[in-house]
């Protein structure tokens, strides 16, 4: 799977670490950026990586930040981006399970990297459950 993946400065060294456990999983990572801690605005980065979802490029992606929160915000004003700030496995499972997220953010600051790598491959992992979330998620775009 094509996983696009962006971050400012404060969730770099979190994205260099997924794109090679994504790589270990069998995916191809895009990189989007930041390419360094250097401070950097994160809609540079992470707008182009949900477009990339919403244009079909790549199937999903992972938005990285100090928190995750404008990193979810800005993914998120993309039309047909569902990207959900995941803390844990269940946030993910639940992303994945009730809101057929095609997109995480996770916040460095907040999260080791340990639980990303469990945050991203639980969100890898679990199905969509369809059925009455199917009708919810249509009512987001409609």
């Amino acid at each position: 799977m094509r996983i696009a993946i962006a971050s400012d400065h404060a969730g770099y060294r979190h994205k260099e670490a997924l794109k090679a456990f994504l790589r270990e999983r069998g995916h191809e990572p895009v990189d989007f950026g930041a390419h360094s801690e250097e401070p950097a605005d994160y809609p540079r980065f992470v707008r182009p990586a949900a477009e990339a979802v919403a244009a079909g490029d790549c199937e999903r992606a992972i938005v990285l930040g100090g928190s995750g929160n404008g990193e979810a915000m800005a993914a998120n004003r993309v039309r047909g981006v569902r990207c959900a700030l995941c803390w844990n496995r269940e946030t993910a499972e639940l992303a994945r399970r009730h809101n057929d997220a095609n997109a995480i953010a996770i916040g460095q600051r907040l999260v080791d990297v340990g639980t990303a790598r469990e945050i991203v491959a639980v969100w890898l992992d679990a199905p969509f459950d369809g059925g009455r979330h199917a009708r919810r998620i249509a009512q987001l775009d409609g």
